[in-house]
């Protein structure tokens, strides 16, 4: 889903949870006393002028599942911290990052007991920063934003109370996007590896040739309709949503249309696997079985195929994902805030700071245990991601991603399950040509818009 809409059941639940916790901020009374979302706060960390003082004194930090794996890392920054700043205390807690996690997250803001500085996803940043438990960072961290790439920065923006937009919290980690091919199977096509579509539609141009060369001994993708909406709309700069995230709209637009009857003509031409239209096939299995020309968009992709099958990674190209009319790639990143609840928000801004700043989102990125890319410009620079030895795919995927991750924004759209649901059902008729294609996005889109009601 986008930053400004949550899903359906999550919205409905936030609006009661947080209504009766109040909302917003306020000044503070002579005494030095103010309010953020209900709760009793420093007058320092709410209204204008910057934080100030020193960094000293305790904060607890809570991140997502993730101390099981990368407790070696964590602990060392928290060291590192605590050595820098003498008289600091950071107290490390992890959550599971279960479906309730944003259901617990604000029950603690409710509680007045955020932690101070939280690990957050793009529906928790929306609801705490609606409801004012996070620090407007325009306000009291004005050079916040100078480490992170400036499209980043610019998109992680969330809205207040009254409508207004501000950076709320600091652009962490993302994944990334890459287009991932069998070479062999693309020469046999008689399409040139160093040649990929630059365009959703060019891609769907190229599949219509694999079809016609390959009679049915190996296909383009998979034809589940799921596996590429939003994404393949987003990137032709199809408006999928309202500016409000309220309803949707890609129905509106020609452009659609033009896509669900190019995937209609894909299916029938035998260019994807009559069997998976509806099916929830795994394109990684398909493609590890030499049977599917494209592979997943994930770079983590490339490493479970390098690990499970070693003589089809060696066949295996990777080039820039197709940019289209949108120009950029999108992700949604986690994100740092800061509470503005915290009893010590001076220190916790500094951490989340400390954490979030160029060294550390690097040293975490090299990490061969997981597959991340870095918001900052200067981690994203450093040969680790720049320098390509041989012919290997998952190295040169790093280099486009992290040149990619110089221009992407945050403005990722996921779907709800039940969206998403919705409307490849519609988009499978049309495929297996029981309806038009203006007839199934319009249905699509009304069945998609009565659930964000619903919800609402």
């Amino acid at each position: 889903m986008r930053a400004s809409r949550l899903p359906g059941s999550l919205a409905c639940f936030l609006a009661l949870a947080l209504a009766a916790a109040g909302c917003g901020l306020s000044g503070g009374s002579d005494d030095g006393e103010a309010t953020a979302g209900g709760c009793k706060v420093d007058k320092a960390n709410v209204g204008s002028g910057a934080l100030s003082g020193d960094v000293k004194g305790d904060i607890t930090f809570q991140t997502t599942n993730l101390k099981k794996d990368f407790g070696d890392y964590f602990n060392g920054v928290i060291a590192a911290f605590e050595k820098e700043h003498p008289g600091t205390k950071v107290k490390w807690i992890d959550d599971p990052g279960d479906s309730t996690f944003t259901q617990r997250l604000v029950a603690d803001a409710q509680g007045c007991t955020l932690p101070d500085v939280v690990n957050i996803n793009v529906n928790t940043a929306v609801a705490l920063t609606k409801n004012g438990y996070l620090l407007n960072l325009d306000d009291k961290a004005p050079d916040a934003g100078k480490p992170f790439t400036e499209s980043m920065w610019k998109s992680s923006t969330y809205a207040q109370a009254d409508g207004s937009k501000v950076h709320s919290v600091l652009p962490w980690y993302s994944g990334g996007i890459v287009q991932t091919f069998n070479t062999d199977l693309l020469k046999k096509a008689g399409l040139d590896p160093a040649k990929p579509p630059t365009t959703v539609l060019g891609l769907f141009d190229d599949a219509k040739k694999i079809a016609e060369a390959s009679d049915g001994k190996y296909y383009a993708f998979l034809a589940n309709p799921s596996l590429r909406i939003p994404a393949d709309w987003q990137q032709m700069g199809i408006k999928v949503l309202s500016d409000d995230g309220k309803k949707f709209t890609f129905a509106d637009d020609p452009r659609t249309a033009q896509w669900v009857e190019g995937m209609t003509e894909l299916y029938k031409a035998g260019a994807m696997p009559r069997d998976s239209l509806s099916s929830n096939q795994d394109p990684s299995n398909v493609y590890g079985q030499g049977k599917l020309v494209y592979g997943s968009t994930n770079p983590n992709f490339l490493r479970f195929i390098q690990q499970n099958n070693p003589s089809i990674y060696k066949k295996t190209g990777v080039a820039r994902y197709m940019l289209d009319d949108l120009g950029h790639t999108v992700g949604a990143p986690q994100y740092i805030g800061t509470a503005s609840t915290s009893k010590n928000a001076v220190t916790a801004l500094a951490f989340a700071q400390f954490l979030t700043n160029a060294k550390n989102q690097l040293e975490w990125a090299k990490d061969p245990n997981v597959v991340i890319f870095p918001s900052t410009t200067e981690s994203l620079k450093d040969p680790f991601f720049q320098k390509v030895e041989g012919t290997d795919p998952f190295a040169e995927a790093r280099k486009i991603v992290a040149g990619d991750r110089q221009t992407a924004t945050a403005d990722e759209i996921a779907l709800t399950p039940g969206e998403l649901n919705a409307i490849s059902a519609q988009i499978q008729l049309a495929m297996q040509g029981k309806k038009s294609a203006a007839d199934a996005l319009k249905e699509a889109q009304s069945k998609a818009n009565e659930l964000i009601e619903q919800g609402s």
